[in-house]
């Protein structure tokens, strides 16, 4: 996850700003098959995204997802706005990035972003930490590691509620694909309002 956002960042906007996006979706789906690679043939890890997977899952995480979307995007991100405006600018930075290439921009924030994500921080992470740490334990840890992929304080502090509701869905249903749908969810939710605010704005 880091390559493919330094890659888009030092390098695709640097170099090509004009087709930075595609690049930037295009090494995220490169990075993440390599990664996939890795984790499965190096710790013998096997992806088994749609086990566990129910009515009753899928109605928990389209219920999570708006879920989150009302607890962290209408509720506590005006108020970490308000505490952190120098991250609320660079988030809003960020924002603009996206709304250059809407469709490219909803690929990789709506749908290749929440598969690595849940295959790692809840499929891989959270699982391993479980047997090793307890559940406790390792609903802390995980949804840490998680805000601190976000690199942006305001984000990071609603990513690690994010992340804290993720593993608890995760924990109930044992569904991997149950937490991308949630996921995958909020943050189309999340990102057709922003983008939508913008073209109004």
């Amino acid at each position: 996850m880091l390559l493919y956002t330094a890659l888009d960042v030092a390098v695709w906007r640097k170099i090509a700003p004009k087709r930075a996006k595609l690049l930037g979706v295009v090494s995220t789906a490169v990075c993440i098959g390599g990664f996939l690679y890795i984790l499965t043939s190096k710790t013998g890890y096997k992806i088994n995204i749609f086990a566990g997977i129910s009515h009753a899952g899928i109605l928990l995480a389209i219920g999570c997802a708006a879920a989150m979307y009302l607890l962290l995007d209408r509720f506590l991100d005006p108020i970490f706005e308000g505490i952190l405006p120098r991250s609320e600018d660079s988030y809003c930075e960020t924002l603009g990035h996206l709304a250059e290439s809407p469709v490219l921009s909803f690929i990789q924030v709506c749908v290749l972003a929440p598969v690595i994500e849940e295959i790692l921080m809840r499929g891989f992470l959270l699982g391993g930490l479980s047997v090793n740490y307890g559940k406790p334990a390792a609903l802390i840890i995980s949804a840490a590691l998680f805000a601190l992929l976000h690199f942006n304080m305001v984000q990071t502090l609603s990513a690690f509620i994010c992340g804290l509701l993720l593993s608890l869905l995760y924990l109930r249903t044992g569904s991997v694909a149950c937490c991308i749908a949630a996921h995958a969810g909020y943050n189309a939710i999340s990102f057709l309002g922003e983008m939508r605010g913008k073209g109004k704005g």
